[in-house]
This record gives structure tokens, C-alpha cells and sequence, in this order.
């Protein structure tokens, strides 16, 4: 091969190029050791392909998570999370956040504290940018919906990391960042996914909360004392104590943690989301209208899974309609969908009245 490239003609982009690298690449194995004496004693290693459900030879350059991280980018459900909302339902207002933006600023944070301890970035980055891929559409109550039509329930975390994001056949301490990101389930096994999950919760609070003011829902006047004066009414001031907070532990305790003082004003923020934008009235007779509509579409492909375009595909061999495989790929196919998709099909498959539909604000 190289004595192949030595007889070829190189092209460059620009005619007036005066950029030189230099022809000396750093190998993967370079790259392990590298990191393995830059990284703090807890952070997790990269080393050859990774522990994966179906084993694969190791990238000539790339580390096992940045392989994870590209495949999180280029896969569809990543993608999709651009027309999931975070919190306000197919908004006209293109300043709202969606589940892409919102995977986005969790990974800012989360990058922004694994560089400072010294931890794997590209672990932490993918852990962030997979972590609410199987999240459906709608938000939350989504998983109301679904929970119904399969054993154990439904939980985005667990259905991101086991179902959603599979078939990518990533690493297995990416998945389990996945899978245990939310506070509700066990600790994630490595100190990148304990970072995640501290993020996660940072950011969604901090900018669910600037998009409820955008929208006229709550005012930064609204704030409980106890939030405006330890970590400010301002989303960048916030993040910045936030982080710095984090940050501030680690060195104390070795540990990802917060001190008490900003994570009782982070503890109360997010209940004055809950109060004030994620329970109000009107969210909840959205969340209501959700769970019907996306039930209907479950029942109505389970009933029917030759609609399913993987079932039309042949992929799965003859599914019995109303069978509890049914139900599994219908939830698989619905779960999919961006929020738009999902309500022009109470319409145009459900015969739904426009007026009936969740509305976003």
C-alpha cells in the first residue's frame, strides 16, 4: 500500500496551501500508552477494540470509545433526537430545546469536568451524546405510554443502552453509562458515567428552566432565594458553579460528588421545575394526550406489523399480529419517531382531529 501511495498524485483543497503536519501519525497503541500516563488513576483506559457483545479488531488509529463516539454520531437514532422535544412538544419556537441540543450541553458539561480530573474524555463525550437515545417521542410521558405494552416497563436509559443503541455494538462501559445515566438506577460503573449523570441533571435543569422563561411560563424573579443566591439566575452563571462545584469535590474527595451547599440549591431548582414547569396543569394534560396518542399507534402497528418497515423489510419473519413480539417491534418503531412524525400519524393513520393533538407551550 505504501509503496502504492508513493506513485500517486496528491490532491489538496486549497491551491495556495502552506500547511504542513508532517508525515509521522501516532498509532492506536501510541495513543494507549499516551493517555494511560496523562489519565487519574480512576479514569477508564481505552485498550485495543474494547469489550464488546461482538468482538471486532481494533481501529489501526482511532481508541475503542472514540469508535463509540463516531457511531453514536452517524447512527439514526442520534440523529432523531433533533425532532424529540425536551420539554415543550413539536415547538414553533426553533429557540427550544430538543433532545439533540439538550445531548449537546450535557456533553459540554460533562466534557468540561472530565478534561479538568484527568478522566476519558471521549468516554464521557459518548456516554453524553447516547444517553437519552432511547428516549421516544413527546418527552417523559412516553414511557407511560409505552411501559404498558412491555414486561418490566419501559425506561429510556435501559431501552437506549439495550434496544436503541445495540445494534451499535459499543463498549460495554458505554453502555452501562447509558443505562445507569438517571439517578433512579444503580451507579454507573466507571467515574465518566457518575459524570454524565451529574450533568445531565445540570444541564436540563439549568436550560429547562431558560426556556420556560422564553416561553412566558416562569420569570428568573421566580427563583427560590436559596437558588439565585448560591448559583445565580443566569444560565451561564449557574453552569459555571455548577461545574466549578463538581470540579471543587473531585479534589477534595477524589470522588464525583458535590458539596452540600450547591447541590441542596441544585436539589431545589429542579424541584421548582417540577412545581412550577414539568407538573403544571397544562403539561399534564399534555403529558395525558400523549400517552393516549402514542398508545393508539402502539396498538394500531401491533395490530397490523406489516406496517412496521422492518417487519415489511423481512427482517424478523412472519410476526403474529397482537403477539407480544408484536407489541415489542411496534414500541421499537414508534419510539422512533421525532415528535412531528408521531402526530401527523394520529391524523393521517389515527383519523386523531388536529385540535386533539398535545399542543407544545
Amino acid at each position: 500500500m505504501t509503496a502504492q501511495l508513493l506513485t500517486e498524485e496528491f490532491f489538496f483543497a486549497h491551491d495556495d496551501s502552506q500547511a504542513v503536519v508532517g508525515n509521522s501519525l501516532a498509532t492506536r497503541e501510541e495513543r494507549e500508552a499516551a493517555l494511560d500516563g496523562a489519565l487519574a488513576p480512576g479514569a477508564t483506559r481505552a485498550h485495543g477494540a474494547g469489550d464488546r457483545a461482538r468482538a471486532e479488531g481494533p481501529d489501526p488509529f482511532r481508541l475503542c470509545f472514540e469508535r463509540d463516539l463516531d457511531r453514536i454520531k452517524h447512527s439514526t437514532a442520534f440523529r432523531r433526537l433533533a425532532g424529540k422535544c425536551q420539554v415543550f412538544i413539536a415547538p414553533a419556537d426553533d429557540h427550544l430545546r430538543t433532545r439533540l441540543t439538550h445531548a449537546i450541553e450535557v456533553a459540554q458539561v460533562a466534557v468540561a469536568v472530565a478534561r479538568s480530573a484527568r478522566l476519558n474524555v471521549a468516554l464521557t463525550e459518548a456516554i453524553a451524546l447516547g444517553h437519552d437515545c432511547g428516549h421516544g417521542p413527546a418527552g417523559h410521558a412516553s414511557e407511560t405510554a409505552f411501559s404498558a405494552f412491555l414486561p418490566g416497563g419501559y425506561d429510556h436509559a435501559v431501552y437506549g443502552a439495550d434496544v436503541t443503541v445495540a445494534r451499535l455494538n459499543l463498549c460495554v462501559e458505554t453502555l452501562d453509562g447509558i443505562r445507569n445515566h438517571s439517578w433512579r438506577r444503580p451507579a454507573p460503573a466507571t467515574p465518566e458515567g457518575e459524570v454524565v449523570s451529574w450533568a445531565d441533571r445540570i444541564a436540563y435543569v439549568c436550560h429547562d428552566f431558560e426556556d420556560a422563561v422564553r416561553a412566558g411560563i416562569v420569570s428568573p424573579a421566580d427563583l427560590p432565594d436559596e437558588v439565585g443566591r448560591v448559583i445565580g439566575t443566569r444560565r451561564s452563571q449557574q453552569l459555571n458553579t455548577l461545574v466549578v462545584a463538581l470540579l471543587q469535590a473531585i479534589a477534595s474527595t477524589g470522588r464525583v460528588g458535590m458539596a452540600k451547599t450547591p447541590a441542596d440549591a441544585l436539589a431545589a431548582f429542579r424541584q421548582f421545575n417540577y412545581e412550577r414547569i414539568y407538573l403544571r396543569p397544562a403539561s399534564c394534560q399534555q403529558a395525558d394526550r400523549v400517552i393516549a396518542l402514542l398508545r393508539q399507534l402502539v396498538e394500531c402497528f401491533a395490530d397490523a406489523p406489516g406496517r412496521i418497515p422492518s417487519v415489511e423489510a423481512g427482517e424478523h419473519g412472519p410476526v403474529t399480529p397482537g403477539s407480544g413480539s408484536a407489541f415489542a417491534l411496534a414500541v421499537n418503531h414508534v419510539s422512533g419517531m421525532t415528535d412531528r412524525y408521531a402526530l401527523a400519524l394520529a391524523v393521517d393513520l389515527l383519523g386523531w382531529h388536529p385540535d386533539r393533538l398535545p399542543r407544545g407551550v
